[in-house]
């Protein structure tokens, strides 16, 4: 044991003096002083007649083969797509001045039920068109006038829907405006 033991101290002790009068390399001069290394120029060897390097001194010749190239790539979006905003085609391209209206889709309601909605846009149309009244003469701030625009807006959209007996859109339009009236009216 005590043998062994001495054994590991020679070795470390070796070491440690190995490394010890090997000196730091970050200090150490370089064996080729750098005035000399400039100087230095690399010897090149002739090429004799007799021997020439052919293809198989080179390598091996390798054939690679790679799969077909598919013939679409999927696009990589960095951005959301714009939208594109084009003026939808016409039927009729002469000089025909009659416009093709646009189909209006409207639910279907039964006899009664358009009668009930006709009486309430009626009913809130009415008094939508009451509280605006109530607000012409006074002096309006900028939220009070939109507010009355924008009421305008859906009494006039209310009476077009009702000219074109869509009643459930009259109804809607009418109930917008009559609720827009009444805040109107609160804040006078």
């Amino acid at each position: 044991m005590l043998l062994r033991l001495f054994r590991r101290s020679n070795v470390a002790l070796l070491c440690c003096a190995t490394f010890a009068l090997a000196g730091c390399a970050a200090k150490k001069r370089p064996n080729v002083p750098w005035a000399t290394a400039v100087q230095a120029k690399p010897v090149l060897q002739a090429h004799t007649a007799g021997t020439s390097a052919t293809a198989e001194d080179l390598g091996p010749e390798l054939h690679i083969e790679l799969p077909p190239f598919p013939g679409h790539l999927i696009p990589v979006r960095t951005a959301p797509p714009r939208l594109r905003v084009g003026t939808p085609p016409s039927a009729n391209s002469g000089n025909d001045p009659e416009k093709l209206e646009a189909p209006l889709i409207a639910p279907q309601l039964t006899p009664q039920e358009s009668a009930v909605a006709q009486q309430q846009a009626n009913q809130s149309l009415g008094i939508a068109e009451k509280n605006l009244a109530s607000a012409r003469g006074r002096n309006l701030n900028a939220a009070q006038s939109d507010l009355v625009s924008k009421i305008r807006g859906f009494i006039k959209d209310a009476r077009e829907a009702a000219q074109v007996a869509d009643w459930s859109r009259a109804r809607s339009l009418a109930n917008k405006a009559q609720v827009l009236s009444e805040e109107l009216v609160g804040s006078l």
